[in-house]
């Protein structure tokens, strides 16, 4: 098991990082040269600035039984298809059951904004510390229980 983190602009890479210390788990980090990161516990890997770069980049090094940590339904759907798991860094886990109607109003949403500037669809709500302890539980038990159980059983766990 490793994690990867798609993280450009992520708020939880602190997080994330300390929870994989602790549970001795080996953790990377994917950014483009517009977010270079550097860390004392995680590989970092930097590709070429593009559109979706990162994301290509950490599905094609994903396996199975990974954990990948994005806010991108899209690198989620491509995980879940690869047999990794994937988690939200609002701590909602994307599952089998759920990508299908995420990606759905993700597209209805997109679709909305093109049509008209009337029907601005606000960005989302500013992250709070709740979010962080939010996010951390939620991850620790999916990380916990891969660990524990050599598996981990992925139920329509909410999160946010």
């Amino acid at each position: 098991m490793q994690i990867f983190v798609d993280a450009d602009a992520c708020p939880v890479v602190g997080i994330v990082e300390e929870i994989a210390e602790k549970y001795n788990i080996p953790t990377t980090l994917l950014c483009d040269t517009n977010h270079i990161l550097y860390s004392d516990y995680s590989e970092v890997i930097v590709v070429g600035a593009g559109a979706d770069a990162v994301d290509y980049k950490l599905i094609s090094i994903c396996h199975k039984g990974d954990v990948v940590v994005t806010q991108d339904y899209g690198v989620a759907a491509m995980a879940l298809g690869k047999g990794a798991y994937a988690i939200h860094q609002f701590g909602k886990w994307y599952t089998n059951e759920n990508i299908d109607q995420m990606l759905m109003e993700r597209h209805l949403n997109k679709k909305a904004r093109r049509s008209s500037h009337k029907n601005h669809i606000r960005g989302p709500r500013k992250r709070t510390e709740e979010d962080d302890v939010r996010f951390a539980q939620s991850f620790e038990k999916l990380v916990a229980g891969f660990k524990d159980n050599h598996t981990c059983k992925i139920e329509n766990y909410g999160g946010k």
